[in-house]
């Protein structure tokens, strides 16, 4: 089974149908340079009504400590760090809140899978992103996908998300490349204002759903 994050949300119905398709977890931004950016009192009804049972995660880039103590007064179950952390601000920013944490780190060649190894000793979870352009201002959410290739036949025993510039043209690829167990998307859903696209979060988790059904009779053959 692929677990599907979807990240980035900003309307209650958006969560609803996540839930309502499968989604495991979902992501709200408190970064204020993204297009998906929430204030800590528009996100608190958001989170307040969530489905039970749904992982309601908090990304945040770089975050002070006034913000880790906002965001723990929301109905958070992880937090998303995904900015320039070292790991010991990651253990840090774990014991005070309280919550599993999930690092992003960004691959754009292969000695950039050191970072991996040594995040999954402080972090809960991995999540595995396109290393954003120089001269961007986001650290993900970028529509980028990186070489599958670096990632491909990997042996990892932490649980790890794979990210950037998913879409339903490629997740099938990515999925099959990298045999993924869980998958990050925000971009690959948004319409060209940058809001999500019910129709674009169908079609995707209908092409996860197909991926798993022909994965589940290649196995039973």
């Amino acid at each position: 089974m692929v677990n599907i994050k979807l990240c980035g949300l900003r309307e209650p119905s958006h969560i609803k149908t996540a839930w309502e398709l499968g989604a495991k977890y979902v992501g709200v931004v408190f970064f204020q340079d993204s297009p998906r950016s929430l204030t800590i009192e528009h996100a608190r009804p958001l989170l307040r009504y969530a489905p039970e049972g749904l992982v309601k995660v908090g990304l945040v880039v770089n975050p002070d400590d006034e913000l880790i103590r906002s965001i723990c007064s929301l109905n958070l179950n992880m937090i998303q760090l995904h900015g320039s952390e070292t790991m010991e601000r990651v253990q840090q920013i774990k014991d005070a809140s309280g919550l599993p944490v999930i690092k992003a780190v960004g691959l754009g060649a292969r000695e950039d899978l050191t970072k991996v190894h040594h995040f999954a000793k402080v972090a809960d979870q991995i999540l595995i992103d396109a290393k954003p352009n120089a001269n961007s201002n986001l650290p993900g959410g970028n529509g980028l996908s990186f070489d599958w290739e670096l990632i491909k036949n990997n042996c990892w025993n932490f649980p790890w998300f794979l990210a950037g510039g998913l879409n339903e043209n490629n997740v099938v690829e990515a999925l099959k490349k990298t045999d993924a167990r869980q998958i990050d998307l925000s971009s690959g859903v948004e319409d060209k204002d940058g809001r999500k696209d019910i129709n674009k979060i169908v079609k995707f988790m209908q092409k996860v759903k197909e991926y798993e059904e022909f994965h589940s009779v290649r196995k039973q053959n």
